[in-house]
């Protein structure tokens, strides 16, 4: 017999374990008693045990593309209802969508899409792709999640946190002084650009604030790497308007502590956002949270870009990279790790340790190499 073929708009998919539904009996003869008619004639006599229906934690669920979630940009979409639009934000329940046709809209999730076995925490992050129906002028229903690329993500009570969805560009904002620069923040934050993909480049704010001849050994080391530095300052418009060109057509993630002038900046590239800003901390230089959640912002003009104004992390905990991979994420470190001895050496303690070797000799920074330790010994070899 063939097999019956599933509509297009069907898949079977997922879900949650809490989502699962009624499980099986263990023993289904227990319900029924000798001589309960009733009870006999309202039983099940032809419940599958394939997997199928309220059996399985899977699904055919209509609308629902699981493993290739539909497209926003798909025009073979099945119901020309549904509106193509980004995430603005997510907060909650509520969702701030920016309609194709220049609209937004505050959406709620579909159910189905939050119940589905997803990994990390949040269905919908700003920056996703998504198709909505309209229930009025200013509501909607997120019916498709687009798949994603280019994701910024840190470990959050042991799941992965999405902060932006879809990101060409990482800039990662520190700031000169106040607070004081910190390089290993910016060593964690290039190993996820590298293990996601992106093209990182560090900006370092606040630049009036200190002699800049102070700041030469450090972009001296992360510019033999390959990585583009820029300095800038929000308050004297320094660089700005080259920050500007860096921004454009591009969709771009501003990462960094608080404190270091990402919203500065922004406001600075385009003085209509006014966005909240506040001073540093004097008794322990740390800023304040002025940002609580990532929010996609469409800068004004042509091609202008987008830029996601995310929330200052101050102790980033990097997610999905082993201890081993670390090394191979650092091109300063990736050449010498074939040259030691042992195939699983983490150029901690171990002899004959390539990298050790090149450190020792001032092939590698030895800055950058006590960041690596550190990396390790702190967050990955617990």
């Amino acid at each position: 017999m063939a097999k019956k073929k599933r509509k297009s708009n069907q898949s079977r998919v997922s879900f949650r374990k809490r989502h699962q539904g009624r499980v099986r009996d263990s023993d289904l003869t227990r319900q029924f008693h000798v001589g309960d008619a009733e009870s006999l004639a309202d039983a099940v006599k032809n419940e599958r045990v394939s997997g199928k229906g309220d059996l399985t934690r899977k699904r055919t669920v209509v609308g629902v593309q699981a493993g290739a979630p539909a497209s926003a940009d798909d025009p073979q979409s099945h119901d020309s209802l549904l509106i193509g639009g980004r995430v603005l934000r997510a907060h909650g329940l509520r969702n701030t969508v920016l309609a194709d046709d220049g609209r937004t809209f505050e959406c709620s999730i579909r159910q189905v899409l939050k119940s589905l076995s997803i990994d990390g925490r949040g269905t919908v992050v700003a920056g996703d792709r998504i198709q909505f129906r309209a229930e009025s002028e200013t509501t909607g229903m997120i019916e498709f999640v687009a798949p994603r690329h280019g994701i910024i993500s840190r470990q959050s009570r042991g799941q992965q946190h999405i902060i932006a969805a879809n990101v060409d560009h990482l800039l990662i904002v520190t700031s000169a002084a106040e607070p004081t620069i910190k390089p290993a923040l910016i060593d964690r934050f290039l190993l996820s650009a590298e293990q996601c993909g992106l093209n990182p480049v560090v900006i370092i704010n606040k630049c009036d604030l200190v002699d800049p001849a102070s700041l030469q050994p450090i972009l001296g080391v992360y510019a033999s790497l390959g990585y583009r530095v820029l300095l800038t300052s929000a308050d004297r418009g320094t660089n700005i308007d080259y920050l500007k060109e860096l921004l454009r057509g591009k969709q771009t993630a501003l990462s960094g502590q608080s404190g270091v002038g990402k919203s500065s900046l922004l406001n600075a590239v385009e003085p209509g956002l006014a966005l909240s800003v506040s001073e540093v901390s004097k008794d322990n230089q740390k800023g304040r949270h002025t940002t609580t959640t990532s929010t996609l912002i469409p800068l004004q003009g042509e091609n202008a870009g987008w830029v996601f104004d995310t929330p200052g992390i101050r102790q980033f905990q990097l997610w999905d990279i082993t201890a081993e991979e670390v090394a191979g994420l650092m091109p300063d470190l990736r050449p010498h790790v074939g040259e030691c001895r042992y195939a699983n050496c983490l150029h901690l303690s171990e002899d004959d340790c390539g990298v050790k070797n090149a450190v020792a000799d001032g092939r590698i920074d030895a800055r950058r190499y006590d960041s690596y330790c550190h990396l390790l010994e702190d967050d990955l070899l617990l």
